[in-house]
């Protein structure tokens, strides 16, 4: 299993976003903090990311079974870590940069 589950998207103001979602597609989120909120859908998600460390650019998320061994076969396939492993609230993830530059991550969940 390898899927396309998530999408992170920056944001600078977490409360408009929210609301520009709502408003276009009926979408509701729950709050995480005070920087982060993500749709919970069970299908593919979205998260609202206003952290003064948020990623750049959308961030997609692959689910893996295995999130070492997802690791071990990205650096295999001339992919470079940009963020180690590290837990959050639902599971772990690293971040990478693929061949072409792009960068994504992958999760487990736990």
């Amino acid at each position: 299993m390898a899927r396309l589950y998530y999408l992170e998207l920056p944001t600078r103001d977490r409360a408009a976003s929210k609301g520009f979602y709502a408003q276009a597609f009926g979408w509701t989120f729950t709050d995480f903090g005070p920087d982060y909120a993500a749709t919970l859908s069970g299908d593919t998600d979205v998260g609202l990311d206003a952290a003064p460390d948020r990623v750049a650019a959308p961030l997609p998320v692959i689910e893996v079974e295995d999130l070492e061994a997802a690791q071990a076969a990205v650096e295999g396939a001339g992919g470079t870590i940009t963020v180690p492993i590290f837990a959050f609230p639902g599971g772990r993830r690293f971040h990478f940069r693929d061949i072409d530059g792009h960068e994504l991550a992958a999760s487990q969940a736990g």
